[in-house]
């Protein structure tokens, strides 16, 4: 339970009472629950936004629920995609990018990629067909967090005093498996083939991902794994909405 709190408290910005899950070591082993905390803010969204639409148009309701997920971690996942843009984008060398990426400042590439994940997401969720919207919103963070860990299990950690290093050691490569495999289950739970479908496609996006940051920079940074996940965390809602049927 403490290690499940304090996946809670890296991932989100959900108030937690007492100190449970603040501690280093707590921290380091909660890798594997963050999946789990992926599914709790699934169920979540997907109720809220499922209220949502029974009073408000689809893009009313799409935008509540980007509007949603983006709260969930206090915009903290949107900042790394910004600085990732900013830096890869830049057609520098590594140790240029790596330093870019350091910087604070959002630059021109940086808010064209937030403005393009946000503008997919939008347009994705408003585009689902009623029967798969509740499902489809219950995948994105699931997708988004699953991501998470193939990202940190598969790369090594650049920076040396970044919180990823709290996680150096800690987060196997198997533990990139175990969170295919709840994204594959909860997919295909949610929405039998199409639902695995686009576990499918989260995997693969996560995978292609991954090895756009090894040949670009040589690993994984903090600002990469948020990018990882907001930019997964696209791809359920987009693959259901031509999915046919």
């Amino acid at each position: 339970m403490t290690r499940f709190l304090a996946a809670i408290r890296f991932l989100t910005v959900l108030p937690l009472p007492g100190e449970r899950g603040a501690a280093g070591p707590d921290l380091a082993g909660s890798v594997p629950f963050f999946p789990v905390v992926g599914m709790l803010l699934g169920a979540v969204a997907a109720a809220s936004s499922w209220a949502v639409s029974l009073a408000a148009p689809p893009l009313l309701a799409g935008a509540a629920v980007v509007i949603l997920l983006v709260a969930f971690s206090g915009g903290m996942h949107m900042d790394g995609l910004s600085d990732t843009a900013d830096g890869f984008l830049s057609a520098q060398p590594r140790e240029k990018v790596l330093e870019i990426m350091r910087d604070s400042r959002a630059g021109p590439m940086g808010v064209t990629a937030v403005a393009c994940v946000l503008l997919v997401k939008f347009a994705s969720v408003a585009s689902l067909p009623g029967f798969r919207f509740p499902q489809a919103v219950f995948l994105m963070p699931l997708a988004g967090r699953c991501a998470l860990v193939v990202h940190m299990a598969l790369l090594p950690y650049l920076r040396q005093n970044g919180i990823g290093t709290i996680f150096q050691g800690n987060c196997p490569r198997l533990s990139a498996v175990w969170a295919a495999a709840v994204m594959a289950l909860a997919g295909w739970a949610a929405l039998g083939l199409a639902g695995l479908a686009a576990a499918g496609m989260c995997l693969a996006a996560s995978l292609a991902f991954a090895c756009w940051c090894h040949r670009r920079i040589g690993g994984a940074t903090g600002d990469t794994c948020g990018a990882a996940c907001e930019i997964v965390e696209a791809v359920p809602a987009a693959v259901l909405a031509v999915w046919p049927g």
